[in-house]
């Protein structure tokens, strides 16, 4: 039996506090194909995210910005409050979120043979691109849980900010 709508208004009313830091995503639906995730702000990440499959965002509350690296260049994606963005696979991304904002994000489950990927990049100036600090690949079964671990464990590893170009210790979050 299929189950019934979400009344997403009277939803966030009682479960805003499931869109909490560090991560903030809450599963809404699942199925044998997507995943169906409700994210709150503000977000505190300095990651980049990388999934081999398109991830859809639709920013239902407030403004957020998208960061990604392209072309060897990081540039911002403003995502309006109502506007959606279709992001292609494969291309490294930091969603920001700021405070009492709430999005969707629409991403297809993950193939058996497929790993996403957390990197984090040193942006000093004397480097002319982003430099690759850490890297941490794996397979999704639950985003929001298992993203939280690499991210502490950068948060609270200095070793693991340090640029291996420049030496900086990239700050924790």
């Amino acid at each position: 039996m299929l189950p019934p709508p979400i009344d997403f208004v009277k939803w966030y009313e009682e479960n805003s506090h499931l869109l909490a830091p560090p991560v903030n995503n809450y599963c809404l639906y699942e199925s044998d194909d997507y995943t169906v995730m409700a994210v709150g702000g503000p977000n505190q990440r300095n990651d980049f995210h990388i999934n081999q499959t398109d991830e859809w965002f639709y920013q239902y509350k407030g403004d957020m910005l998208l960061k990604i690296v392209e072309d060897g260049k990081i540039r911002d994606i403003p995502i309006k409050e109502g506007a959606m963005f279709m992001l292609p696979h494969d291309t490294p991304h930091n969603p920001v979120r700021f405070a009492n904002t709430v999005g969707f994000v629409i991403e297809r489950r993950r193939p058996a043979d497929t790993k996403d990927r957390l990197r984090w990049y040193c942006t000093e100036e004397v480097h002319d691109k982003p430099v690759v600090i850490r890297e941490v690949a794996f397979h999704v079964t639950d985003l929001g849980k298992q993203l939280k671990a690499p991210i502490n464990e950068w948060r609270t590893t200095e070793s693991l900010r340090k640029c291996p170009e420049c030496g900086k210790i990239a700050d924790a979050q």
